[in-house]
């Protein structure tokens, strides 16, 4: 072996020594001093605190972000519930209430009463908003919401069809029962109207309910019962009218032909008279054209009380014997 080849293997050896110490050197420091071993650690945990800070503040970041989201979801979610409640509400207490007021007997369905004291009987949610803390909580608070806003709107709708539904069955039981007493009035009307011919004291009164007749059967067969009322109203005044004509024709003949009797018996209670004769004694009696004579007593001759009176002659002379005489003038003489 050659020694000079070992030198030489030697100090082509130190380069790399070198450069090992060179890089201890870079890790100990720049000033080329070497660094104490806890310096490493030290800087291994300021970096985990650094990150550990970090994520803390990263996470109360997102933490107050998504709790901002929730409360801004729940806030929405409150606002809807409102809006939807005070729509029912104000339904409620305005059309379904005056609908809540009409009768079975008034409607033509009386179903549509019985529906819609179903939905007056539904039970409204109880609002809690948005009271909690944490995102979580506001997050169930308003799928709560969203649930009870859409109870509200489903409500409303249901609400609203009822109270529709009311309000048209009424309306048709008014419009029936319009044309209904039309009719019956106008059938009253044609019977009067033929009756009442020649029985009434002033004839402008059939006319009068003759134009009402023919009015009213344009009418009858509308949709307006409000106008098929008035109709009716109208016949009905004409109908009064030629029942008043009739009473006071019916009064006026019966004054008449109370006059007229009246009057017959006043001419029947003529003059009468005649004459008579009772106890001796001869009275004529007069009150008509037509008269007579009546004697009472007995004939002469004979004894007692039929001897005391005398015989009458035919012309109605009294006290004469066989020997009176009778002039022409049919004067009695003794």
């Amino acid at each position: 072996m050659n020694p000079e080849n070992e030198i030489d293997k030697t100090e082509a050896l130190e380069p790399v020594e070198t450069a090992a110490a060179n890089v201890a050197e870079a890790r100990g420091g720049v000033d080329g001093r070497k660094r104490p071993k806890w310096l490493l650690p030290l800087i291994a945990v300021v970096c985990a605190v650094v990150l550990v800070v970090a994520g803390v503040v990263g996470w109360n970041m997102y933490r107050g972000a998504k709790l901002a989201e929730a409360k801004e979801a729940c806030a929405t979610a409150a606002d809807g519930v409102r809006s939807q409640a005070n729509e029912y509400n104000a339904l409620l207490n305005g059309d379904a209430a005056d609908a809540a007021a009409v009768k079975a007997e008034q409607v033509k369905d009386a179903k549509t009463v019985e529906s819609l004291g179903k939905e007056l009987k539904a039970m409204a949610p109880e609002y809690e908003g948005c009271v909690a803390e944490n995102a979580q909580g506001l997050d169930a608070a308003a799928v709560k919401l969203n649930e009870q806003a859409d109870w509200y709107e489903t409500h409303e709708k249901s609400l609203s069809k009822a109270v529709r539904a009311v309000i048209e069955s009424k309306a048709a039981k008014r419009l029936d029962d319009a044309k209904t007493n039309l009719t019956a009035k106008l059938d009253e009307a044609s019977r009067l109207l033929a009756d009442s011919d020649g029985k009434v004291a002033d004839n402008a009164t059939r006319d009068a309910l003759s134009n009402a007749i023919d009015a009213a059967n344009g009418l009858k067969d509308g949709n307006d019962p409000a106008k098929i009322d008035g109709a009716r109203k109208t016949v009905e005044d004409a109908i009064n009218g030629v029942n008043a004509s009739v009473q006071a024709k019916t009064d006026a003949d019966a004054q008449a032909a109370a006059a007229a009797a009246q009057a017959q018996a006043q001419a029947q209670s003529t003059y009468s008279g005649g004459s008579s004769y009772s106890g001796g004694a001869y009275r004529r009696t007069e009150g008509s054209t037509s008269g007579s004579n009546t004697y009472r007593g007995t004939t002469s001759g004979g004894s007692g009380p039929a001897a005391a009176a005398p015989k009458p002659n035919l012309n109605g002379a009294y006290g004469c014997t066989e020997d009176c005489y009778v002039p022409p003038n049919n004067l009695i003489q003794h």
